[in-house]
């Protein structure tokens, strides 16, 4: 695999998008993704919303998966009733990036889940959402940072052992884990900034923070060589 494993980014899709003269509806991604995989050794594809049953086929030809940043979680996946601070469903994407995360778990491709990302995993295992926490979005549209602790022993650490500050812009959060996860690193407010599975049930990691917009590749590269070591329809020639 000379040319580094390919890595699946999750995209938005949004009405109205502007280029040139054209203004139509548009497959979206932050450029700071692929940028952040190709700088990791990563191959980069963008994975556009489609339909959830064909997230299994999906997968297959994957040998990892970024779900990225983004809106809020529906709030019905984890039987909740929407905070009025709760943003518009995003329920295509919703659908189809949950799909994509079970489909991951099934078949052991090495997944990473960025901010809207790391709560998806943990709704799509029975986890729960605080819908509305202050401080971790300081001014709207603008990145703020702030240090997060890897907790000792976990795969987080293991990248990343000392505390770091890092690119933040959320304001929701993990409240309940969902099954099988663990806390690996918080904030200083004790918010859960990093959550992952055991080894034992593969490489699945999801940070609360937004990497790709920063200089930091220890958490991307890590999900890269994953990937490459991954038994994956693609890394076989």
């Amino acid at each position: 695999m000379a040319d580094g494993p390919l890595i699946g980014i999750s995209t938005y899709l949004e009405a109205g998008a502007r280029w040139g003269v054209w203004e139509l509806e548009a497959a979206l991604l932050p450029v700071g993704y692929p940028r952040l995989v190709q700088r990791a050794g990563g191959l980069a594809v963008m994975l556009p919303p489609n339909a959830p049953e064909h997230a299994s086929a999906t997968v297959a030809r994957l040998d990892g998966l970024v779900i990225a940043g983004g809106p809020d979680v529906e709030p019905v996946h984890y039987g909740a009733e929407p905070h009025p601070r709760t943003g518009p469903p995003a329920r295509a994407r919703d659908a189809w990036e949950l799909a994509l995360i079970d489909a991951a778990l099934a078949a052991r491709v090495p997944l990473l889940g960025i901010c809207r990302g790391m709560q998806l995993l943990n709704v799509a295992l029975g986890g729960t959402l605080v819908q509305h926490i202050d401080g971790h979005a300081e001014v709207v549209g603008v990145f703020g940072d702030h240090p997060v602790k890897p907790v000792p022993g976990t795969r987080y650490a293991a990248a990343v052992p000392e505390e770091t500050s890092v690119p933040t812009y959320h304001h929701q959060a993990v409240d309940h884990l969902g099954t099988g996860l663990i806390p690996s690193a918080h904030a200083a407010d004790g918010t859960v900034e990093a959550l992952e599975l055991p080894p034992a049930d593969g490489w699945v990691l999801g940070v609360q923070w937004h990497p790709e917009m920063g200089d930091d590749l220890r958490v991307m590269r890590a999900l890269v060589e994953a990937a490459a070591s991954a038994t994956s329809p693609s890394a076989v020639s």
